[in-house]
């Protein structure tokens, strides 16, 4: 009985990092019991290389192109496709007194629109998505790498979760100005009825009334909701990624087939998805109510609002959310698959730290 507990201690995923090292057999022979050598540990990067041929090198512009397009695919998709739970969300943010909950706002969006009314800005979505996943996934990939020369491999090891966050944030950065005039047309076309039905009516009306400032008046709100979302939905998956195969899977992931990769990480992106929606959801309802109506600011708008107002829809958001999220990463690693780009796997503790701790001979 005793035995299984101190098993049970040692395994934990809040062990030291020296005594985690020691359990995965990593301290080398003092720490070890007596007895015959076993077979020597086969480094995973290594085993995965040897068995899959890639289409291109890590970090070459093959690469990034190819993630970019995944990106495009996974974000321009999966946001298309919930645009009808998107618009019963907006429409709760900047009308609450209508539209009193996700139930009662379909229900009233059925009544006054009918079904078609549901497809509502499908098109400044798919098109200001679409930008945003080729930015978000494919300038991420540029930043990690950019990011990771400049600390070297050890610290990359130590600071991995420093460095996903501050490369999402630079990717992200630049994927909101693309994102920013089709997402200000996109709420417009939703919340406002009868100002336009279409991106081809909207898009005229809005520069002919406020010119550009029209489309990126909500970018700097757009930074305060999409940047720490992009930096949890990231670095939340990574390491989620990390502790999945560590701690749940039973089977290193060279050993995993592509399938069971894949499940591995939508149930990952389902995870950063929820985390994504709440940090991110107050800011969410600032960009709704100011891109619906003239002359305000953010900071107004947010006055207005109050604590209260900000977290109204948050139910519908993370249940969009959550499941975008998933959706998107399973998405962009399939596009991975196909195209055969190296993917790889799980960090590991570099040999060169192992020697510097005295975790190996």
């Amino acid at each position: 009985m005793f035995s299984s507990v101190a098993h049970l201690a040692r395994a934990n995923p809040f062990n030291a990092p020296h005594l985690q090292l020691v359990y995965d057999g990593l301290a080398g022979p003092s720490s070890s019991p007596a007895g015959p050598p076993g077979p020597p540990r086969r480094s995973r990067t290594l085993a995965a290389a040897a068995v899959e041929e890639y289409s291109c090198e890590y970090g070459s512009m093959k690469f990034y192109a190819l993630c970019g397009f995944g990106g495009v695919l996974s974000c321009g998709i999966t946001h298309t496709a919930v645009v009808p739970l998107d618009l019963v969300k907006c429409r709760m943010q900047v009308d609450p007194q209508k539209y009193k909950g996700i139930f009662n706002g379909f229900s009233v969006t059925l009544k006054e629109d009918g079904v078609r009314g549901l497809a509502k800005g499908w098109a400044p979505t798919f098109i200001g998505y679409s930008m945003q996943g080729l930015c978000k996934f494919g300038f991420y990939e540029v930043f990690k790498v950019l990011y990771s020369n400049m600390l070297g491999e050890e610290n990359t090891y130590l600071w991995r979760t420093s460095l996903y966050l501050a490369a999402s944030a630079s990717a992200e950065f630049f994927a909101d100005i693309a994102l920013a005039p089709m997402e200000a047309a996109k709420v417009r076309i939703q919340t406002q009825p009868g100002y336009a039905n279409t991106l081809r009516d909207a898009a005229p009306k809005m520069y002919k009334e406020e010119g550009l400032n029209a489309f990126y008046k909500g970018v700097a709100p757009l930074w305060m909701r999409q940047i720490p979302y992009t930096m949890m939905k990231f670095a939340c998956f990574e390491r989620t990624v990390e502790a999945l195969y560590k701690f749940v899977v039973p089977k290193p992931r060279s050993e995993c087939t592509k399938g069971e990769q894949l499940v591995v990480t939508f149930v990952a992106g389902y995870i950063a998805g929820v985390f994504c929606a709440i940090v991110s959801h107050p800011a969410d309802s600032v960009v709704s109510v100011l891109n619906k109506e003239k002359g305000s600011t953010a900071t107004q708008v947010l006055q207005r609002l109050g604590f209260k107002g900000v977290w109204k829809g948050l139910f519908a958001r993370i249940i969009m959310i959550g499941t975008l999220t998933a959706l998107q990463w399973f998405i962009y690693d399939s596009v991975k698959v196909y195209f055969r780009l190296p993917r790889p796997p799980p960090p590991e503790m570099p040999e060169s730290l192992k020697k510097k701790l005295g975790l190996t001979d």
